[in-house]
C-alpha cells in the first residue's frame, strides 16, 4: 500500500513547528536521503534545537492577529512548551522587557508591524530576534526596514528574517481559509466599492493562494470560469508562480518537502486548483444541515475550531442558572476527527458505542486491580499497592482523557439537541432535502406557521433557498405575499432586494441534483421523542444504567432520519474537472468553457483582466467585453486529477467542505464499475472567510439588499 500525503493541516504544523524551532533544520543522516517518506512529499520531522550547553532554548512568541490565528488553529499551549516557547503575546499590546530571551515574530510584513518590530529592538525588550513575515514582503517595505535599523543601529539584535508562506488558517485537516474577513462577498459585489480596493483584495487572495500552494508543495493547473473575481484571481496567481518559478534562484517547488516524486520514483501528479465565485451557488451558505460539523458551525458558531456552550450549574435545579464553557475542537480530539463529518444521529450513536466501551475498560482495570473504582487507584493513595500504582500510572491517565473528551461532545451534543428542538431545524433540513418539490402554497404555509422554531431568520434562509432553487415563476403578487409573511415573523427581509438580482445568475450556474436514494420519512415528533430525552438527565452521564437509557432513546427516534446522498453544485463542477469520465453531461456542460492556467506551459497562460472585472458578473462575462484569457483543447479539458484544491470567493461552507469530502472518500479506490484500482482522490477545500449563515444573511445580505435599489 503506498504511503499517504500529509494533510495541507500536517504540512502547515511541520512549517510552525520549524518556525518554533528557530528555523533549524536536524542534519539528514545519509539512510534518510533515501526514505520513500521523503520521496513521497513529507516533510521531515524536526527535533528541538539546544544551546551550546546542551539546554532548551527558551524563547517568547510576539504575533499579530493573523499569526494568532493562524497558531492557534493547530497548537496549542503544550504544544508551544514543547518547543521552547514560555509566553506569546499579541504585537500590538503593551510588553514588558525581557532581556535574556529571545523572541519570534510571527506576523504579517506590513509597515505597522515593521515599525512595532523597530520599536521593540530599540528599547531593547528582548534578545536577538528571529523575524518570520507570513508572507513575502514586498521589496520598497524591506528596503525601508533595513533603513530604519541601520540608522538605529540594532541591526546586530535580527538574527533571522524569512518569508515563511503561511497567511492562510488551516481549521480540518483539508479546510483553510484566508481570514479576510465576512465582508468579502459584499466588496466584490458590492457598487460602492473602489476599483482600488477590490484590487487590494485581489492581490491578498492571490498571496494566500501561493502560499497554500508552496506549503502543499505541488505546482498546480489552475482552472476557472470566465468572468469576475475567480478569472481576475487565476490570471494574477499564474502571473506570480511563473515569476517566482523564472526569477528566483532558489524555487520554493524544488526544495525539500517539496513533491518532486512518488516513493518508487515516478512522478506524482499535479494538482488542479479550481477556483470559483460564490453566486456559483449561495444554497450552501443557507442551508440547514444535519452533519455534525455543520450544525455546531451553524448553532454553536465555531470560530477557528472554537465554541463556547452553556451548561448548567444544577441539573435538577435550572433556576441557578448556567455556566459558560469554552471547547476547542482540534486534532487531537479522536471523536472529532472520526465524527465531525458524519450525521447528527449517528453521532450520537458513536458516543453511545465509546462511552459503553469506556465502562467497559474501567471496570476490567478496577476488576484487576481489585479496586471498586477508579478513584480507588489514584496514585496519589497512600494505601494503593505497587499493582495498583502501576495502573494508575500506564492506563489511568489515557482513560481519564477519554473520559473528558466525550463529556465535552455530550455538553456539545446536549446544546446542539437544545438548539435543534428550539428552531425545529428537522423540519427545515427535511424541507430542504425536496426543495425543488415544494410548491408556492406549501412555502407559503410554512411561513405562516408560527408553530414551526422560535428563529425567524430560519424561514428566511429556507424561502431563499426554495426561491433560488424553484423553476416556478413568481409574480409581483407573489413576491408580496411572501414577503409579508416574512415580515410578519419579524424577521428583516432587506436581504430579498439583493437576491432578486442575482436570481438569474444562480439558476445559470446551479446544479440541482436529486438524491441518489430516497431519504427515509421521519416525523419530527418521533425524532424529538428520542432527542429530547438525552437532555434532560446528564449529571449521572457515567454512571450504571442511567448512560444507555439516555441514549438508547435518543438513537431510536433519529438513527432512521438520515439525510440523502446527494451532490451539490460545486461537487459536481470538481468532478467534472477532476473525473470527467464519470460526470454528469450537465457538469461537463458548465466546466467546458473553463480557462486553463498551468505556470510551467508557455503557452497555456491568459491575459490580465483589469480590476474592475473582479466584480461579480454574468457567468462568461459581457461578450466581446474583455480578453478571453486561456481556453483549454480538449485534451486538457478531459485531463483527470487525483488530487484538487477548491476556492471560492466571497466565503466557504461547512455543507460544502463536508459534501466534497465525501465524494472524494466514496470515490476514492473505485472504478468505474465499483470495483478497486482508481485513483485515491483527495480535496482541499478553501475559501476567503468561513461564514455561518446568520452572518452571511444578516451581515452580508441584508448590507447588499439596502444598497439595491
Amino acid at each position: 500500500m503506498g504511503l499517504q500525503q500529509q494533510s495541507l493541516r500536517d504540512r502547515q504544523v511541520a512549517s510552525l513547528e520549524k518556525i518554533l524551532n528557530l528555523n533549524h533544520v536536524s542534519p539528514e543522516p545519509l539512510e534518510a536521503q533515501h526514505d520513500p517518506t521523503a520521496a513521497n512529499g513529507l516533510i521531515p520531522p524536526t527535533t528541538p534545537v539546544l544551546s551550546s550547553d546542551g539546554d532548551p532554548i527558551w524563547k517568547v512568541l510576539v504575533f499579530d492577529n493573523l499569526g494568532r490565528a493562524v497558531v492557534s488553529s493547530v497548537l496549542r499551549v503544550n504544544d508551544l512548551r514543547r518547543w521552547g516557547v514560555t509566553i506569546h503575546l499579541n504585537v500590538n499590546t503593551a510588553r514588558h522587557p525581557i532581556p535574556d530571551v529571545p523572541v519570534l515574530y510571527l506576523l504579517e510584513p506590513t509597515a505597522a508591524n515593521l515599525n512595532l518590530i523597530n520599536q521593540d529592538l530599540s528599547k531593547g525588550l528582548y534578545a536577538e530576534a528571529y523575524i518570520n513575515f507570513l508572507s513575502s514582503i514586498p521589496r520598497p517595505l524591506m528596503e525601508d526596514f533595513a533603513a530604519q535599523i541601520a540608522e538605529a543601529g540594532i541591526s546586530e539584535s535580527i538574527t533571522q528574517v524569512y518569508d515563511q508562506y503561511l497567511n492562510f488558517i488551516v481549521t480540518e485537516p483539508d479546510l483553510f481559509s484566508l481570514g479576510l474577513g465576512k465582508e468579502t462577498y459584499w466588496a466584490l459585489n458590492s457598487s460602492k466599492v473602489e476599483d482600488e480596493d477590490i484590487d487590494n483584495l485581489v492581490d491578498q487572495i492571490v498571496s494566500g493562494l501561493f502560499s497554500v500552494v508552496v506549503t502543499m508543495g505541488a505546482l498546480p493547473i489552475i482552472r476557472c470560469p470566465r468572468g469576475s473575481a475567480s478569472e481576475q484571481i487565476a490570471a494574477k496567481l499564474d502571473r506570480k508562480l511563473r515569476d517566482h518559478i523564472l526569477n528566483s534562484k532558489d524555487n520554493l517547488f524544488s526544495g525539500q518537502g517539496q513533491r518532486s516524486a512518488s516513493a518508487t520514483g515516478a512522478p506524482v501528479s499535479r494538482p488542479v486548483l479550481v477556483i470559483v465565485d460564490r453566486n456559483l451557488d449561495l444554497i450552501p451558505m443557507l442551508s440547514h444541515s444535519w452533519t455534525y460539523q455543520s450544525l455546531v458551525h451553524d448553532v454553536l458558531k465555531m470560530h477557528l475550531n472554537r465554541i463556547t456552550v452553556e451548561t448548567p450549574v444544577d441539573e435538577n435545579n435550572p433556576s441557578k442558572g448556567s455556566l459558560k464553557k469554552a471547547y476547542d475542537l482540534n486534532s487531537s480530539d479522536f471523536f472529532w476527527s472520526k465524527n465531525a463529518g458524519v450525521p447528527f444521529p449517528q453521532v450520537a450513536e458513536d458516543i453511545d458505542a465509546e462511552l459503553t466501551k469506556y465502562k467497559e475498560e474501567a471496570n476490567e482495570i478496577t476488576k484487576k486491580a481489585g479496586a471498586s473504582s477508579l478513584e480507588d487507584l489514584q496514585a496519589d493513595k497512600p494505601n494503593a499497592s505497587a499493582h495498583q500504582l502501576k495502573l494508575a500510572v500506564t492506563l489511568i491517565p489515557e482513560l481519564q482523557e477519554r473520559k473528558a473528551t466525550l463529556d465535552m461532545h455530550m455538553n456539545i451534543a446536549t446544546a446542539l439537541l437544545k438548539g435543534i428542538k428550539d428552531r425545529q431545524l428537522d423540519n427545515f433540513f427535511q424541507t430542504e432535502e425536496n426543495i425543488t418539490k415544494q410548491t408556492k402554497t406549501q412555502i407559503l404555509e410554512l411561513l405562516n406557521d408560527g408553530s414551526k422554531g422560535k428563529e425567524p431568520l430560519d424561514k428566511l434562509r429556507l424561502f431563499i433557498i426554495w426561491f433560488l432553487s424553484t423553476e416556478q415563476e413568481l409574480s409581483r403578487t407573489d413576491m408580496d405575499l411572501f414577503e409579508e409573511a416574512l415580515t410578519k415573523t419579524g424577521v428583516d427581509t432587506t436581504a430579498l432586494r439583493y437576491i432578486k438580482t442575482v436570481r438569474e445568475v444562480t439558476r445559470m450556474t446551479m446544479m440541482t441534483s436529486a438524491p441518489s436514494q430516497p431519504a427515509p420519512q421521519s416525523t419530527g415528533g418521533d425524532l424529538f421523542r428520542g432527542l429530547g430525552s438525552i437532555s434532560n438527565r446528564l449529571t449521572d452521564r457515567f454512571t450504571s444504567g442511567a448512560l444507555t437509557a439516555n441514549f438508547e432513546n435518543l438513537i431510536s427516534g433519529a438513527k432512521n432520519f438520515l439525510p440523502a446522498s446527494k451532490e451539490i453544485t460545486l461537487t459536481k463542477i470538481v468532478e467534472s474537472l477532476m473525473d470527467p469520465t464519470s460526470a454528469s453531461s450537465s457538469a461537463i456542460a458548465k466546466t467546458e468553457d473553463y480557462l486553463y492556467f498551468d505556470p510551467r506551459s508557455a503557452n497555456a497562460r491568459g491575459t490580465m483582466p483589469p480590476a474592475s472585472q473582479a466584480r461579480h458578473q454574468q457567468p462568461g462575462g459581457m461578450p466581446g467585453s474583455l480578453g478571453p484569457g486561456t481556453g483549454a483543447s480538449f485534451g486538457q479539458r478531459r485531463q483527470a486529477f487525483s488530487e484538487a484544491i477548491v476556492f471560492t470567493v466571497g466565503g466557504g461552507s461547512m455543507d460544502e467542505y463536508g459534501n466534497l469530502q465525501d465524494w472524494a472518500k466514496r470515490t476514492s479506490g473505485a472504478g468505474s464499475g465499483g470495483g478497486g484500482g482508481g485513483p485515491r482522490r483527495r480535496v482541499v477545500y478553501g475559501s476567503t472567510e468561513l461564514v455561518n449563515a446568520e452572518d452571511f444573511v444578516t451581515g452580508v445580505l441584508a448590507r447588499l439588499g439596502s444598497e439595491t435599489v
